[in-house]
Parts: structure tokens; C-alpha cells; sequence
């Protein structure tokens, strides 16, 4: 495998990465936000728990779970098309 190959190798790599690590903590935070309210005071998060956010990473039409769930899939893909890239190439 030659240089230039293994560079667009870990660029895609670190694309995919991304793509999961953003897609996981949007599903996270979509699935937070449809959960039962906190029972104590305490059990808060200190960052948007307080008052309901209207700050939305994306449309109405998609929910943050969902949109977190596609990332994570198409940053598995990329990974996998990647390799299987690399091993025809190789």
C-alpha cells in the first residue's frame, strides 16, 4: 500500500470515527430528552436540565435519536467500505 493511499485511509477512518463518536451522543441526548423527568432536584444535569432546550441540531422532521442512529451507521459503513477499499487496492 503505498503513502498517499494509507493518508486517505486514516482521513476516512477518522471521518467515520467522527461521524459515530457525533451520531452516539445525539442518540444519547434524543433518547435523554424522551425519557421520564428526573424525580429529585439533584438528579438533574446541570447543562439544559433546568429548562427544556429548544436548541435542536436539526429539523423538526427528524428527531436527534434518529439522526444520532444514522450517523453511527454511516460512519460503520465508511469504516467498512474503507477497508474493503483498501483490501481490493492492496
Amino acid at each position: 500500500m503505498s503513502r498517499p493511499a494509507r493518508q486517505r485511509a486514516a482521513v476516512l477512518y477518522a471521518i467515520s470515527a467522527t461521524c459515530a463518536v457525533v451520531g452516539a451522543l445525539l442518540w444519547v441526548r434524543g433518547h435523554d430528552r424522551m425519557a421520564q423527568p428526573p424525580r429529585s432536584y439533584g438528579a438533574y444535569l446541570a447543562a439544559d436540565g433546568y429548562t427544556p432546550s429548544t436548541w435542536r441540531v436539526w429539523s423538526s422532521a427528524l428527531p436527534q435519536d434518529r439522526l444520532g442512529l444514522y450517523l453511527v451507521v454511516f460512519g460503520i459503513l465508511l469504516a467498512v467500505g474503507t477497508r474493503v477499499f483498501l483490501a481490493r487496492r492492496g
